[in-house]
């Protein structure tokens, strides 16, 4: 029950906050909100503003902001489709914009939280106390303490969050791996990381830096980038087959790691540091989502628009409609499909 609520909480906040967007820069263009909804399904609480009605709904997969004009013609002035494209693609892009901003703040309070920074930067390799002896494959092959690891295989390591990415991820045994040594780029050619003792991957430790405004932000801003390109990297991974349709999760499985996740660690702080942590991945993976070119998406709206841009000139309302209405039907099938999925795989553990 509490991992049912955990995870209201987090899809609620995120999709209130992505609505929130949508509705501030609606207002602050001068386009009528006529409905602004959290959920979707039946309504649970209702009230009518001054021209807009509010209202929480049933199912927290969803949420909506019902502009005037939108989706068909209006003579209103304060329509949606009588603004200029600039401010309708603000209106557009507003939402994940404002999940991105949100995935941001969150990860500025998990690493508070967490006390310290992870760097990229080695400070020494684990060794049998008794013999001496390295555990450390990647020492043996040219890492050396105080290397900061810059890219493996060709991508740029920005945090920790890349780092964990690519040693976990990488198919390959032996390596590229360019580092700062001294001041000076370094590149290391076949070097394998594997710890002999856990038989892992992690065989170097690194530096953790202390906590500052100034460190707190430029990491914070660091691992957003990162974590948006690790979400744009399994995209990718997914159109090319190196993931199938059994590799993705719905709400019901995003409910089970939410689970997981609140039940890390030993104390209510390592607890909330973990739920916070998944919840700056999910907002920032619903912000990136939502602006891929899609029908029924903020992306394919902002296809459409930028269409219109270049020709001066809409497209046919009623055409535009039909793409999304169908866009839609088959991202609802998808979703059906996956929460099946998702709950064979629970009945299956």
């Amino acid at each position: 029950m509490i991992t049912i609520l955990i995870s209201l909480l987090v899809f609620g906040v995120i999709i209130a906050i992505h609505e929130f967007g949508h509705f501030a820069v609606a207002k602050l263009c001068g386009i009528r909100v006529n409905k602004f909804a959290i959920g979707m399904g039946p309504v649970i609480l209702k009230k009518q503003g001054r021209e807009t009605e509010y209202s929480l709904r049933l199912f927290p997969v969803g949420g909506f902001c019902a502009m005037e004009g939108e989706d068909t013609e209006s003579d209103d002035p304060r329509a949606f489709g009588n603004k200029s494209v600039l401010r309708r693609i603000a209106v557009v892009v507003a939402g994940a914009v404002m999940n991105l901003i949100l995935g941001f703040l969150l990860i500025i309070i998990t690493t508070v939280l967490y006390g310290d920074i992870i760097t990229t930067t080695v400070s020494d390799f684990p060794y049998d106390a008794e013999t001496g002896k390295s555990y450390s494959t990647s020492q043996s092959c040219g890492l050396m303490a105080e290397d900061t690891i810059l890219s493996i295989d060709g991508m740029r390591i920005l945090t920790d969050t890349d780092l964990s990415y690519k040693l976990q991820t990488n198919p390959s045994e032996s390596m590229t791996v360019v580092v700062r040594r001294n001041g000076e780029r370094v590149t290391l050619e076949n070097v394998r990381f594997y710890n002999t003792a856990t038989q892992g991957r992690l065989d170097f430790r690194v530096y953790a830096e202390k906590l500052s405004i100034g460190s707190v932000l430029r990491y914070s801003f660091l691992d957003t980038v990162s974590t948006g390109r690790l979400i744009g990297t399994s995209l990718k991974d997914l159109l090319t087959g190196k993931y199938s349709f059994q590799d993705l999760s719905g709400p019901v499985g995003i409910i089970s790691t939410i689970g997981e996740a609140a039940s890390y660690g030993e104390t209510f702080r390592q607890h909330l540091t973990s739920v916070l942590s998944l919840a700056s991945f999910i907002t920032i993976n619903v912000g990136i989502f939502n602006l891929l070119p899609l029908p029924a998406l903020d992306g394919g709206r902002l296809v459409f628009l930028l269409v219109e841009a270049v020709r001066r000139k809409p497209v046919n309302p009623e055409h535009e409609g039909m793409v999304h209405f169908v866009g839609m039907a088959l991202l609802l099938l998808l979703m059906v499909a996956v929460t099946f999925q998702d709950i064979l795989g629970l009945i299956k553990k």
